[in-house]
This record gives C-alpha cells, structure tokens and sequence, in this order.
C-alpha cells in the first residue's frame, strides 16, 4: 500500500477517534471525578507514548531546559486545556465543547497577533474572528435558559479558558523547530499534564458518590488512553509528514460535526437548527481566519506551515 493512502486512512482515522473523544469525556465524567479520570488517562498515555518513543529512537534530550519546557506545554495544553475541557463537559453536552474548541485557531491567531511583529491583522482575519462570536452567539441563543444556571455557565466558560490554554500551548510547542525527539516530547507533555491534574484532583473535583470500579467510565477511560492519546497522536504524526499540513488538519473542521452526530445518536443530546447554524458558522470563520493568517503570513506559505497546525485535539499538538 502506497504511503500517501496510508496516510490518508491515518487521517481517517484521526477525524473518527478524535470526534468522538468529547463523547467518551462525557461519559468518563458522569462516572468519575474530572481531573482524576482526565490525569490518570493523561499520565497513562504519556508513559505509552515516551517508552515507544524510546524503543523506536535513542534520540532524547532529558536536559533541565527541555523538561521545563515541556513541563510548561505540558501544564497549558494538558491541564488547562484538557483539563478544563473535561471538567467542562460535567456541565454541558459534548457537542457545545466541541464547538467551543473548534474555535481554538482563532485564539491561536489572536495570541499570534497580539506577541509576534511578523502576525498582522487584515480583513479576512476581522471577518472570520467576527463570524466566530456570531457562531459563540449562536450556541448561547439556543442554550439562553441553562446559561442563566451556574453550572452550566461555568463549564462554558472552563471550556473558553481550556481552549485558550491549548492554543499558548500549542504556539509555544511550534516554536521548537527541530526537537531531538518530538515524539518523546510529546510523552512527557502528557506525563507532566496528567501529573499536574492529579495533584490538582483533590482541590478541585468532588468525591462525592466517587466508585473506583463502572464498567461504562474504565471503557471511557481505555478507549481516550489507548486510541485518543496515543494512536491518535501518532497517527497524526503520520499524516502530517507524508500530506501537506492543510491536509492533514482537515480534522479540524471534521471533529465538531462528528462530536455533534455521536452526542445527537448515543448520547441523547438535542440536535437543531441552531447547533447547526453554529457549526457552518465557526467552520467558516476558522476557514477565513486560517487564509487571512497564510496571506499575511508569506513564510509560513513557503515553509508549508499553517495556523491550523496548531489544531491538534485533542487532544500533543488535540483533542479533548
């Protein structure tokens, strides 16, 4: 088999695993406490990740400055970001978060435009950022009672956050250009992510009613360490080196709709004009922000980069 089609199958793969990663969050949070079942799936999958790492290359850079650094992706992307996302979804359907996260390269290009010289505003950009709030607003124009509650305020609001602590992240994991081992890196931004939520567990989530043994939460659980960590991650890595980078981010666009169907078919959640008017919409403006950031942007044109490579779930440059 040719490698462009197994790359292909790899993306494949990615939209389907990562899509329905904010449905098996919601089920692993109905059951156990947040970030206690987003740590120990975290931690786990870093270990997976950094031994095969290991078995496939020698290459490492255990220097302290390459593990702070790591640590501190690690803590953005992992804590905060799939931290927030999972405890977010405690209080919200899986759909509405993975709607929100999709909005994740628009706060991407905003960080860009507000710390780097060489990001520049433009038109496409201002009409794709103002598209996205539309598409925000359409999400709370149909949810208007449950905003109003608490809770569910505040697991919009921790999903917000999360995604914004994803796209820091992932800015700051591009700005390593040639790592000594990307994959192993990638490991220890799990290990250390998953880390920091455990300790973070007991101040943050509620053992209340808390039963270590449910068959539904450990399935959840197994399925987001083996196959939403680990071979997702790789699979991505696989595709990003043998498609160009517009393809094989073409996930982005895919996982909210799959997100949305999976919650709609197994989960019970409400499907209807609104959400779908919320989902063409943030799909367009990450489309338009993504093209005003290439347009302004001509190096990373040239050098095959894009601001929705830094979409990753995922989500590790993803997910949830």
């Amino acid at each position: 088999m040719k490698s462009n089609t197994k790359a292909y199958i790899a993306l494949v793969f990615i939209c389907l695993v990562w899509g329905t990663t904010y449905m098996a969050i919601r089920v692993g949070v109905m059951h156990y406490p947040a970030f206690l079942f987003a740590g120990v799936r975290q931690l786990s999958a870093g270990i997976i990740l950094m031994a095969g790492a290991l078995a496939i290359s020698r290459k490492k850079d255990f220097s302290t400055t390459n593990i702070l650094r790591q640590m501190l992706i690690g803590f953005l992307m992992l804590s905060i970001g799939n931290g927030g996302v999972t405890w977010g979804e405690k209080y919200i359907p899986s759909g509405i978060a993975a709607l929100i996260c999709s909005l994740m390269p628009l706060f991407a290009v905003m960080l860009n435009l507000a710390f780097s010289r060489k990001s520049h505003f433009n038109l496409t950009i201002g009409a794709g950022m103002l598209l996205g709030i539309c598409g925000v607003g359409l999400i709370f124009r149909h949810n208007i009672a449950e905003v109003t509650q608490p809770a569910y305020l505040g697991g919009i609001l921790a999903t917000i956050i999360a995604t914004a602590g994803w796209a820091l992240g992932s800015i700051i994991n591009k700005q390593d250009i040639n790592p000594v081992n990307a994959f192993l890196n990638s490991g220890m931004q799990l290990l250390f992510g998953g880390l920091f939520m455990l300790i973070a567990s007991p101040f943050l989530d509620s053992y209340n009613g808390f039963v270590l043994w449910n068959t539904s939460g450990l399935l959840a659980l197994l399925y987001l360490t083996i196959f939403g960590s680990a071979l997702a991650y790789a699979a991505y890595m696989f595709a990003l080196s043998k498609l160009p980078v517009g393809v094989a981010t073409l996930y982005a666009y895919v996982n909210p709709l799959i997100a949305i169907l999976a919650g709609f078919l197994f989960m019970g959640e409400q499907l209807n004009g609104y959400t779908a008017m919320a989902f063409i919409t943030i799909v367009i403006s990450v489309y338009l922000v993504n093209k005003g950031y290439r347009k302004q942007n001509k190096p990373d044109i040239n050098s095959g980069q894009s601001t929705m490579a830094l979409a990753f779930p995922e989500s590790v440059p993803a997910e949830s």
